[in-house]
Parts: structure tokens; C-alpha cells; sequence
């Protein structure tokens, strides 16, 4: 299902899939449903999210997972967490099983998390086409590498899905219009969605997307290097 048939699609706002990269935001352990502090519904669209990260792969466009890494005592951390993460509690701490990537999200043999190289500001490969990007706030582009890292694969359109859309996938999908990018969601593959919140994406010229949709993606500039799957690229 999308927001508008193909012909009557608005030609500034269409998705190029041709170009396009899907975007994972959230997506650890420590955030899945049935976690202390998960977020409900989060481990529920991982079928989806799974589904749709193949998609992207078999049509040989990126997958790039923006993720948290909150250093001991938060103070990396957005500060309405900071008290908590003060008291002692751990959530995405760096090195953790928790901070890892859900089960099943990322291709076969793909390294953990690398908090070091992460943390430094610098994108760490996980695949032939999965890469991973901290974020030290909502949303996705404040302070980190990832514009620099689209624009080296060539993607204008983005597609969005992962973890609890209020918050970091909403932030994170109004940076990416402001940078002009056409900006995609996949509605059942983001937790916490309402038909609400979807009107108002609608509005702004986010594209509103079923995983269904994305089955069949068409092939795009092969961006992929090598067959490693750790490391940094080079920006």
C-alpha cells in the first residue's frame, strides 16, 4: 500500500528505489518489546524488518542501521535519560549483548558492533551492503556521518522503518526532508505507528509504504566493495 498511485505521485517527493537506501533506527536488543526498557510493538515488526532488509540486499541498495550507544553514567545520552542512566542502569551500553543489531536483522557472518569506531563518528561495514551509524540524539543526521556516507553510495530516497516512530524515526525522517531527500516509511515495519502520525508524514511528502511493496525492488548502481564485512569505510 502507498500514499498515492503511481501516476499521481508529486515528481519532487516520488521515491527513486533505483537510488534508494533502507534505514534501520533502533533496532537493539535493549529496545525489543519484552526488554526492562523496551519499546512495545518493537519486536513484533521484526518479520517485517526482516523481509524488507532482504528486499533492499536482493536488489543490491544499502542498508544502513543507525543505532545508540549509551556510554556508562549517560553522558553521551539525550539528557531527559541522563538521570536514569545516572542511577546505574545500562541500556545500549557500548560492547553489550543488548546494544547488538535484533536477531536476524543483519546477513550471515556480519561482525558485532564495533562501539569504538561507532562512537568516533566514523560508519562501521557490516556487509556487502549493511552498514552501521551512531547517533547521539533523536535523530539521525545531527552529528553523525551519515549524509556523508549517502552521498558516497548515491541515494537520494530513503527509506525509513525500526523502533518507536514518536521519537527517533520521526526526528529522523524530518532531518532527512529538510536535506531535501525523498523520504519513504514502511508502516509495518516501524512500532508504535498511528494513523495519525502517518497523516501527518503524508503531509509533509513521506511516502507510506507496506512491506509488500518493496518485494521485487528494482536493481540499482552495485555500491557493494569487496566481500569484508568489518571495518570502516573511508570518508
Amino acid at each position: 500500500m502507498t500514499t498515492a498511485e503511481p501516476g499521481l505521485q508529486n515528481p519532487y517527493t516520488a521515491p527513486h528505489f533505483e537510488s534508494s537506501a533502507l534505514i534501520t533506527i533502533d533496532v537493539q536488543r535493549d529496545f525489543l518489546s519484552d526488554a526492562p526498557y523496551g519499546v512495545p510493538g518493537t519486536t513484533e515488526i521484526l518479520p517485517a524488518l526482516r523481509r524488507t532488509a532482504a528486499s533492499f540486499r536482493a536488489a543490491g541498495r544499502p542498508v544502513v542501521h543507525v543505532v545508540r550507544l549509551y556510554e556508562e553514567g549517560g553522558g553521551n545520552a539525550d539528557p531527559v535519560r541522563r538521570r536514569l542512566l545516572e542511577s546505574g542502569v545500562r541500556i545500549v551500553a557500548p560492547g553489550t549483548r543488548g546494544s547488538e543489531l535484533a536477531a536476524g536483522l543483519l546477513p550471515e557472518g556480519a561482525p558485532a558492533l564495533d562501539p569504538g569506531l561507532l562512537l568516533s563518528g566514523r560508519p562501521q561495514r557490516l556487509g556487502p551492503y549493511d552498514h552501521a551509524v551512531f547517533k547521539p540524539r533523536w535523530g539521525a543526521f545531527y552529528r553523525t556521518c551519515l549524509e556523508e556516507l549517502l552521498g558516497e553510495l548515491g541515494v537520494d530516497t530513503l527509506v525509513f522503518a525500526g523502533c518507536n516512530l514518536p521519537n527517533c524515526p520521526r526526528a529522523s525522517i524530518m532531518q532527512a526532508s529538510e536535506r531535501d531527500f525523498r523520504v519513504a516509511l514502511v508502516r509495518d515495519a516501524v512500532s508504535r505507528v498511528t494513523d495519525s502520525a502517518l497523516t501527518e508524514l503524508a503531509g509533509i511528502g513521506v511516502e507510506i509504504l507496506d512491506t509488500a511493496a518493496l518485494e521485487g525492488l528494482p536493481a540499482g548502481p552495485a555500491h557493494a566493495e569487496g566481500s569484508g564485512t568489518g571495518g570502516a569505510r573511508s570518508l
